[in-house]
């Protein structure tokens, strides 16, 4: 978990679909826009470094993920 409980930038995919199951549909809305599963080709990187390397927004990234574990 991260900071103030919510879910942060250097969090790991697999960290957080383990701790938060209802966040693995945020991850798979990205994977056709993309051509790959995220869940699947980066398990052990950071929210962060998924966000750099397939040009994603990091803050509405983080935003969708929070809303899906919090809300």
């Amino acid at each position: 978990m991260g900071e103030k409980g919510n879910i942060t930038e250097n969090l790991a995919i697999l960290d957080i679909v383990s701790t938060y199951p209802e966040t693995e549909v945020v991850f798979k809305s990205y994977d056709a826009n993309i051509g790959e599963c995220i869940c699947c080709e980066c398990l052990f990187d950071t929210v962060q470094q998924v966000a750099e390397k397939y040009r994603l927004d990091l803050s509405e990234l983080l935003k969708k993920l929070n809303s899906a574990a919090f809300d």
